[in-house]
């Protein structure tokens, strides 16, 4: 019951990181097709839509309006409200994160904050615009791509409300929009030392090969960044160490088919790799799944999750996670408008901003916690004791010298040593990873 539950949380986990990546790479090629429409999200408070005070042609579906926190001595405290995507709070990755971001805006800067979840697509523009005609707000965020086009629609009209939108941008500048991008390359890149300098510990204790991997979506731009930034940290890795760990990325062509992503980490496995990272959202369900099945049957093998934190799923195997800090989008959205210095356009951000980063203690247990407060931690787990097994498995397979690759590496990037190439076509991307298996490591970089 608890694995079946868990697979439901993590493929409603999964669709969002698909989503993004669908909407990611929808921006980057400056497609303007439309969005496909999810269903709506999980109803958990009181349905109260914000007052409309024009005419209203379209009757805004049922929303809730899930929790209000006031801690302030101004007459008249900073609002902020906060639209999740359909999947709503208790999503454990993007919607949990931003409300982390927002609690931590609410306490530390005095603002309102209220959460609001629309229950479909449908909804979402009539929710926005009635929102924002409501003027009740100093500031809108936005969590995910499915407001792009809603805002794109809604924002023009309202010249004076700000919005913050959160992994996604328009495709029109507004004064009035900041929109929060991600460069994934910089998170990759550690992640690509931690599992290449697992993967040589494993072939230490095994005598196999030294292999790491990658079961990704599909090959579109954000997963082109992303397969720059794994492959670069691997060959860091194999540079610093003397080593020469294999890496093989797979593109599965999907990200929501888990049996897919289960089959090809099988194949993976066959051909002797041994970590795993996870880039293909709801198809590397399946992965983890491989990967635990494999290490029951006494294979000694690893995943690593992305974007939120997913060690919770099976501490034994997942043994650290890629993190876009959304909450720190989020709070930065908030204080920048506490502040007075709000401006539209896009705004970057990477490890220097804090708005990448590797999974801690903090973070795993975090979303443990949620996971057990909605019944979906693994029997026989508590938060503490799924970080108590991670940490174990961290000190038992990723060796000090990986930390000092991963921390070295870190302050490159952050200083600006560093700063990753983005490629604009797939010739490009093709050119790069040819030169970085041959050891290139320039060739991933601005010049």
């Amino acid at each position: 019951m608890a694995i079946a539950s868990n697979s439901r949380l993590l493929i409603a986990v999964g669709a969002v990181f698909v989503l993004l990546i669908l909407a990611a790479a929808a921006f980057v090629i400056t497609s303007r097709g439309g969005g496909e429409a999810p269903v709506g999200g999980e109803a958990t408070g009181t349905t109260t839509p914000p007052q409309a005070t024009g005419e209203e042609t379209t009757t805004p579906a049922a929303y809730e309006t899930t929790t209000s926190v006031a801690t302030t001595e101004q007459a008249r405290p900073i609002s902020v409200l906060v639209l999740f995507d359909v999947g709503g709070r208790g999503d454990l990755s993007f919607n949990d994160m931003a409300a982390l971001g927002a609690d931590r805006a609410a306490e530390e800067l005095g603002v309102d904050v209220v959460f609001q979840t629309p229950q479909s697509l449908a909804v979402m523009e009539s929710v926005l615009d009635a929102a924002s005609r409501s003027g009740e707000y100093d500031l809108i965020v936005l969590v995910g791509f499915l407001w792009q086009e809603p805002l794109e629609k809604v924002a023009p009209r309202y010249p004076e409300q700000k919005y913050a939108l959160i992994d996604a941008a328009t495709r029109e500048r507004y004064d009035n929009v900041a929109s929060y991008l991600f460069r994934e390359q910089e998170v990759a890149s550690l992640v690509g030392i931690i599992a290449a300098d697992i993967a040589n510990n494993i072939s230490k204790a095994t005598g196999e090969e030294a292999k790491a991997g990658a079961v990704a979506g599909m090959d579109i731009p954000p997963l082109w960044r992303f397969h720059i930034g794994y492959l670069y940290g691997v060959q860091y890795y194999n540079q610093a160490m003397g080593t020469d760990v294999e890496m093989v990325w797979t593109y599965t062509g999907r990200f929501d088919d888990p049996t897919l992503g289960k089959t090809t980490a099988e194949q993976m496995l066959q051909q002797g790799v041994r970590v795993f990272y996870g880039v293909a959202g709801l198809t590397h369900v399946g992965m983890f799944n491989a990967v635990k099945e494999a290490a029951a049957r006494g294979v000694i093998a690893f995943s690593i999750g992305q974007d939120a934190s997913q060690e919770w799923y099976d501490p034994q195997t997942i043994i650290i996670s890629g993190l876009k800090r959304v909450d720190v989008a989020v709070y930065t959205a908030i204080k920048d408008v506490v502040e007075g210095r709000f401006r539209g356009g896009i705004v970057s951000l990477g490890l220097k901003e804090g708005g990448l980063g590797l999974s801690d203690e903090e973070i795993i247990r975090y979303f443990a916690e949620i996971a057990a407060e909605t019944g979906q931690l693994p029997e026989g787990l508590t938060p503490e004791k799924v970080v108590e097994i991670v940490m174990s498995q961290r000190e038992k397979w990723i060796s000090n010298d990986g930390w000092r690759l991963v921390e070295e590496l870190k302050q490159k990037i952050i200083s600006g040593e560093i700063k990753f190439v983005t490629p604009q076509d797939h010739d490009t991307y093709d050119s790069i990873i040819e030169e970085l298996k041959a050891g290139n490591l320039e060739a991933a970089l601005e010049s």
